[in-house]
């Protein structure tokens, strides 16, 4: 397939499996350090010797209302391991790598107005469609053979169906915002510098088919959050930011999007918390067969829209240069 976006900024560093590899060694030292000064402020938070905080820590894991101010250590725990993990290190191999800086996120051309408008409401079209999408990977079923995978997989799940159910149950605006730049924010800048503008941009430059590239970032970057019911859903919306980026060359709209998914989530959940809205946007029912249609022929509108008009606008601003 024919580049599609000529001026998507390349990486500077020769190689592509070695640089990986380096970018790896700089995530699991993010998460070693990460989870080490986790406990530490967790020890501060909690008031408890370091000794005990191992315990305190399972048990914030397992049945976190149990353990006293709960919610806020968890947003900490959260918040702390998400930045040394992804945000630091993508940012570290950006910065001393790569050799970048902040402005190359942008791909040296701001997109019109219109594609982050439209940025903004694909990702609200996309929910209905991404709602099935949920709903088949929730009834996924293994072979008998692959039961006992199956039941560890299940149980995983479920831990992480505790820990999110407590998170989102919250009813102060405060909280709300807390778990906005938790949740929301460092997820959005730390997983698509990482996902999007290292590896995407790395596997487009390696691989003979920008597609194959794409998806392949968008489904290891479903994998790595361990949710094996919500992986399907979590990889459509990899490749939906993928694209974002690839066709605009600029990864403050893959950024946005991202944002705004996260955030539409738990301002629909603090909405349904304090009784605004009858709807729980995290069952795992799909919509109406009519919203899904509709949502997947909108979708594909709006992707081809920005496409074209990505395209429209570098060939224009090429010419007046």
């Amino acid at each position: 397939m024919q580049n599609s976006n000529p001026e998507l900024p390349l990486s500077r560093v020769p190689g592509t499996w070695g640089s990986l590899l380096v970018l790896i060694g700089f995530v699991l030292i993010g998460m070693a350090l990460g989870n080490i000064l986790a406990v530490m402020l967790l020890a501060i938070f909690l008031s408890a010797d370091m000794g005990s905080v191992s315990e305190l820590l399972s048990q914030l894991i397992s049945d976190p209302a149990k353990v006293p101010n709960g919610w806020y250590a968890l947003m900490i725990l959260q918040g702390t391991v998400h930045f040394f993990s992804y945000l630091l290190p993508s940012l570290l191999y950006w910065f001393y790598i790569e050799r970048r800086s902040i402005s190359e996120f942008s791909g040296g051309r701001a997109p019109s107005q219109r594609i982050w408008i439209l940025a903004f409401i694909l990702v609200l079209i996309f929910i209905p469609i991404n709602s099935k999408f949920i709903e088949w990977n929730a009834a996924m079923k293994l072979p008998e053979a692959l039961s006992g995978l199956e039941n560890w997989m299940r149980a995983k799940e479920d831990q992480l169906s505790v820990m999110t159910a407590f998170l989102t149950n919250y009813n102060s605006f405060g909280k709300l915002l807390i778990a906005l730049f938790v949740v929301t924010l460092l997820p959005a800048l730390g997983e698509e510098v990482l996902f999007r503008g290292v590896l995407q941009t790395k596997l487009v430059q390696q691989l003979a088919n920008p597609h194959v590239a794409i998806w392949l970032s968008a489904a290891i970057f479903s994998a790595i959050h361990f949710q094996f019911y919500g992986f399907l859903p979590r990889m459509m919306l990899g490749a939906l930011f993928g694209y974002l980026y690839y066709w605009t060359g600029n990864l403050w709209v893959a950024i946005l999007a991202h944002f705004v998914n996260n955030g539409f989530v738990l301002v629909m959940m603090y909405l349904h918390n304090i009784h605004v809205v009858e709807m729980n946007i995290e069952e795992t029912k799909s919509m109406p067969i009519v919203l899904v249609i509709s949502s997947l022929l909108f979708t594909i509108a709006i992707m081809r829209f920005v496409k074209q008009e990505s395209f429209a606008r570098r060939t224009v601003l090429n010419t007046e240069s």
